[in-house]
């Protein structure tokens, strides 16, 4: 067979050079064995996984968040990686929360030094935004996130991704086992893109473990792990349920505006932000979708109980899950047929060849600040620091057909209406209603939307009202001082840059 070849390369320009046939498992030794054939992917420590993978200094690892505030792997992964001696790594996590403070030493130590994230909050977020980092860090979209590494600014080495459970081969899911996070859509973009894939899971279970959302032929190592992430620290922080009487108000006008927006009628769909009187929102359309007998076609996003709740009362027919926002969605996700997973790709990648947020009718999002011109921040506090993450914001607005701004006219005597946004994350041109405690304004790019709400009886003021009312009940604030250095850029979906934070002028 040696010499058929050896003619066969001569006689033949081809792209490769042929090979003779040596033996069944001359190319695929793991075969051999019966152990090794099914065990090949399992390894015992994080230490040797990491050697195994060929992790060398400066490059790039990633981690996803649908754990979000009880996730206990980044931590881990990244104290391994100190320990045997890594240096100027990029570390690009779907988002980072307050339980990543740790992070702070391993980047003084330059373990860490450079971040793509779509956002951050706590002591981490607080030291970046006053200098901690010599390399601004990277603020992304969910669906810009995508887009990024498609295009090949960001390329993902490793990526450590946490999971429930999984089989031996890797196929994997988050909507059994014990610490059950629901959707990882997340995580199936790092699965699908990242050059090698390492999972970490609390239980390897028999083989087929199906349906999978992260499949064995994208994952190359397992290590078995006591715990990934504490399930009951999913709904904290951006993702709680709220009772505030205050945020319940706005929630129940911004479900009067969708009932009179024009666009609340049978077919159609609706995607809630993760912020609490967003999320609130979701109860008051139950009634009203009863009593005039609408059945929305499809949820999207960041998914709740009450999302769930409208679905399992027929109320909305299918639900497009790229997060659980708690322990109710992730069992539904579990359950219902018409609960589907997607990954941030489907959901909202621009450069996708389609995305779900381009079929949204309404999207009722949260805002830190919102302008006299529409812009939004949802990054930055009312002190400059970066306290809230990108998300999703940008992706939906820009493709939703109204999109719906809640937030009260002041966060314990701070504007949240102001002249200018301090950092901008969302175009003014993509807000369409803003809801606030003290009125509803509407953009005047949107005339019909307004002639629609006044018909209905409804009060609508001026973004600029609202700003005077804010300001007369506050004052004008003292603005910030910011000192020339830039600490974040701030990408808008499409890759673009939308602005900069810059590090807040240190206290004399």
């Amino acid at each position: 067979m040696t010499d058929i070849t050896e003619n066969l390369n001569r006689q033949f320009a081809l792209p490769v050079e042929l090979k003779p046939f040596q033996g069944a498992h001359h190319q695929t030794p793991w075969l051999d064995d019966q152990q090794t054939k099914h065990q090949r992917k399992i390894c015992p420590t994080l230490e040797q996984v990491i050697q195994k993978t060929g992790l060398k200094d400066g490059m790039t690892i990633s981690f996803h968040h649908a754990f979000r505030e009880g996730d206990k792997v980044i931590n881990r992964v990244v104290a391994c990686l100190a320990e045997m001696g890594f240096q100027g790594l990029t570390l690009a996590s779907s988002s980072l929360m307050t339980c990543n403070d740790v992070l702070i030493e391993h980047i003084k130590s330059g373990v860490i030094r450079r971040i793509y994230t779509s956002g951050m909050r706590g002591k981490l977020a607080e030291e970046i935004s006053n200098g901690l980092m010599e390399e601004p860090v990277q603020i992304h979209s969910h669906g810009g996130r995508v887009k990024l590494i498609q295009d090949g600014e960001l390329n993902i080495d490793v990526a450590f991704l946490g999971v429930p459970c999984c089989d031996e081969f890797g196929n994997a899911s988050g909507t059994q086992g014990h610490s059950n996070c629901g959707s990882l859509g997340y995580a199936m973009v790092d699965a699908q893109f990242a050059h090698q894939v390492v999972l970490l899971s609390e239980e390897i279970v028999a083989f087929p473990h199906m349906p999978a959302s992260i499949r064995q032929d994208q994952v190359d190592y397992i290590v078995p792990v006591e715990q990934v992430g504490d399930p009951a620290k999913i709904s904290v922080g951006a993702a709680r349920i709220t009772s505030n009487p205050r945020e319940l108000m706005i929630a129940r006008s911004a479900a009067d505006v969708i009932e009179h927006s024009g666009y609340f009628k049978t077919g159609f769909s609706i995607q809630t932000g993760s912020g609490a009187a967003s999320t609130a929102c979701t109860r008051f359309m139950a009634e009203r979708m009863k009593r005039q007998q609408i059945v929305a076609k499809f949820a999207l996003g960041g998914i709740t109980g009450s999302i769930v709740d409208l679905h399992e009362q027929g109320l909305i027919e299918k639900v497009l899950d790229t997060q659980c926002f708690d322990r109710r969605a992730a069992e539904s996700l579990g359950k219902n047929p018409n609960h589907v997973e997607i990954s941030t790709h489907v959901y909202a990648n621009p450069a996708s060849k389609a995305a779900c947020c381009d079929q949204v009718d309404i999207v009722i999002l949260s805002a830190l600040e919102v302008d006299t011109d529409f812009n939004v921040n949802v990054l930055t506090g009312s002190d400059g620091v970066m306290r809230g993450a990108s998300g999703g914001h940008c992706d939906v607005a820009a493709a939703a057909n109204l999109t719906i701004i809640v937030a009260p006219l002041l966060r314990t005597r701070i504007p949240t209406v102001v002249k200018h946004v301090t950092t901008q994350v969302t175009p003014g041109e993509n807000i369409d209603v803003v809801v606030t405690d003290h009125g509803i304004a509407v953009n005047p790019a949107r005339p019909e939307i307004k002639e629609r709400l006044e018909a209905a009886g409804m009060q609508v003021t001026t973004i600029e009202a609202l700003y005077e009312k804010a300001i007369s009940l506050t004052g004008t604030p003292k603005p910030i001082e910011f000192t020339d250095r830039v600490v974040g850029i701030v990408r808008y979906r499409d890759g673009s840059v939308i602005d900069v934070v810059r590090q807040v002028k240190p206290m004399e």
